[in-house]
């Protein structure tokens, strides 16, 4: 059952993200169980975790970082760009990559009983349209808490709302942001 200890606002020093971060994984976003925007209110992008070196070694939970998506030409969010994340370089923006923070499930979802290990990425952005099928990139550079079970639907999402707090105020820190400037968010190979 959910832990009802107080949460820390800020996860990590004001020095910027520590080893063994950042991890990096990428992939097509792909439909996942329909439950985020439906059941919870708050909407999830899936990537497949096939073929992720660390993922099986890391402990199930949620994690932060930043979001890389190649977005498809028309896509409303082209022309609002995040605010609360950097830009990639002006010849990628072109090419229709963003960037922006995220907070992420990566484990078995006890509440919902999943027998598959997934990662659901929750991007801090208001869409107007979903993106299936955009390559997505991923750079976690934290760490929030433990995959819990919840008693209640209201309970995990009251959780899932703190996570999202607690990662938007991490990432606003300057050494935290610098995380952002990661090119591997717009396809560049390891940088």
């Amino acid at each position: 059952m959910a832990s009802r200890e107080p949460r820390p606002s800020i996860i990590g020093p004001d020095s910027g993200f520590e080893a063994p971060y950042p991890l990096r994984m990428n992939g097509q976003v792909v439909s996942g169980f329909g439950r985020g925007s439906k059941e919870l209110g708050i909407p999830t992008a899936n990537i497949p975790v096939d073929g992720v070196p660390w993922i099986d070694n890391i402990p199930s939970g949620v994690y932060f970082g930043f979001a890389g998506l190649l977005l498809p030409a028309g896509h409303p969010a082209l022309s609002h760009p995040p605010s609360s994340a950097p830009s990639p370089p002006v010849a990628k923006v072109s090419e229709n990559w963003r960037t922006f923070p995220m907070v992420m499930s990566i484990g078995y979802n006890p509440f919902y009983k999943n027998a598959v290990r997934s990662a659901e990425v929750h991007v801090l952005h208001d869409f107007e349209k979903d993106f299936y099928g955009s390559e997505m990139a991923i750079s976690i550079l934290g760490y929030i808490r433990p995959e819990l079970d919840y008693v209640s639907l209201e309970a995990l999402v009251e959780d899932i709302k703190t996570d999202i707090e607690v990662a938007r105020r991490s990432l606003e820190r300057e050494n935290w942001r610098k995380g952002g400037e990661d090119g591997y968010l717009w396809g560049e190979s390891d940088s």
